[in-house]
């Protein structure tokens, strides 16, 4: 199969996403497939294009932010949707470039939802109102761009996506997998450490920061033999900037850590030595972080929103609901040792991947 990939990022982006298709690709390459990326050249210092493996194309083009990728990438795309069988992309940005390729070239089309959050835009903090309506609307545009196949990444995407009225023959649940080989092993803090706390991945508008940071003054009020650590990106972002006003305005200075752009294998010894990692997302479509830290076997304190309750498993406490008290209460739990214990889930790198090339085949 020729199969063009566009998305708005690529390898050497650093993202759950971006690795999930860095792996997809690769193990495509080793199959046969002939494989283009097609992607935004998000830094100078990258090759225009660039040869990897056996039959791996990269081509990158200069389009400055996600907003000009979104509505003019489609141009430079068709040139390569022309020579292919199959078009993957995935949400949100590359979602239309990739349609409109598709619908211009008359080829098969898929996209990977990763998440859906409809109305839950509303109730989103650190977003203008004028803000939620467009992405909002946006969301809602793309569900109707009728490509051949929708994929949601979880059950509760897959429900969220026929909500929003695609037909059930159109959608298919395929879990996200990560490769289980090389995790390091759960220590937990060392005796000369104090309890430790962990966040990591992005600032986003969803991932519950404000919620975080709220708990954890409320539960430094009840005792405070305990730390925080953020592993985040160094981008001066103004979510990154309302997170560290927060961090001044509640006084966490002195029992909190910021950490940035930790390479792979140092962010996975801060996940095992952590005693816990904190999850308190609004929603998640599916959420590596919690499949990387449960590989590991760190215990997990989740919001249970959106896929969590559906993807998390092992030593876990799932706050009763989205408050910042009842977060602050999951985790003074997870301070005494109240763990939930349930049967470890894994999902396997190897059953995602052959589950979408069947799709590939059935589409075509």
């Amino acid at each position: 199969m020729r199969i063009l990939f566009i998305l708005e990022y690529y390898y050497p982006h650093i993202g759950g996403v971006e690795t999930f298709f860095q792996t997809l690709i690769e193990k495509l390459d080793t199959e046969g497939h002939e494989v283009t990326v097609f992607t935004n050249r998000y830094d100078a210092k990258l090759s225009a294009q660039e040869f990897m493996g056996n039959n791996i194309t990269i081509i990158r083009k200069r389009y400055y932010n996600r907003y000009l990728f979104t509505f003019f990438a489609w141009w430079s795309a068709l040139r390569y949707a022309r020579k292919s069988d199959l078009i993957h992309t995935t949400s949100y940005n590359a979602a239309i470039p990739a349609w409109i390729a598709a619908k211009l070239t008359g080829t098969k089309s898929i996209i990977t939802f990763h998440e859906r959050w409809g109305k839950l835009w509303y109730q989103l903090p650190w977003m203008s109102y004028p803000a939620k309506v467009l992405h909002f609307s946006f969301e809602w545009m793309i569900t109707k761009l009728s490509f051949d196949k929708y994929v949601g990444v979880s059950d509760y995407t897959k429900n969220a996506l026929l909500d929003s009225g695609i037909s059930e023959q159109r959608v298919t649940r395929i879990y996200n997998g990560i490769n289980y080989e090389g995790w390091p092993e759960h220590k937990g803090s060392s005796s000369d450490q104090p309890y430790t706390f962990l966040y990591f991945g992005r600032v986003g508008y969803a991932k519950g920061m404000d919620l975080l940071l709220k708990a954890y003054q409320q539960l430094l009020e009840k005792r405070e033999d305990h730390q925080l650590i953020l592993v985040v990106p160094s981008e001066d972002t103004p979510l990154l900037r309302k997170v560290k006003q927060l961090i001044k305005d509640y006084k966490l200075e002195r029992h909190l850590i910021i950490k940035h752009d930790l390479l792979y294998s140092d962010l996975l010894e801060e996940i095992a030595q952590a005693d816990a990692v904190v999850i308190p997302s609004y929603s998640e479509g599916f959420c590596f972080a919690a499949a990387e830290t449960m590989a590991i076997g760190t215990p997990i304190i989740s919001s249970g929103q959106g896929a969590l309750n559906e993807v998390v498993s092992g030593q876990h406490i799932e706050a009763v609901s989205l408050d910042a008290v009842d977060l602050m209460t999951a985790m003074h739990e997870a301070l005494e040792g109240r763990w939930v214990e349930t049967e470890l889930k894994r999902f396997q790198l190897s059953e995602t991947i052959s589950a979408y090339q069947e799709l590939y085949k059935e589409i075509l």
